[in-house]
């Protein structure tokens, strides 16, 4: 496979793009972490959620 006198450049950007993308997927995935521990720990301490309630329980 040739890729010519631009093969450097083209692989360079394919190795960049391929680094970016994994870490995008890390800090979803961390930050997904993160919240999902935010949300333990306010429903541990009495925060309810809006959506959890029904439409008969309004105050």
């Amino acid at each position: 496979m040739s890729l010519g006198p631009y093969a450097s450049f083209i692989v360079t950007s394919y190795a960049a793009a391929a680094v970016v993308v994994a870490i995008l997927i890390g800090w979803v995935v961390f930050d997904y972490r993160n919240q999902t521990q935010r949300l333990r720990e306010l429903e541990r301490s009495g925060v309810t959620r809006r959506s959890g309630r029904s439409a008969v329980d309004t105050p």
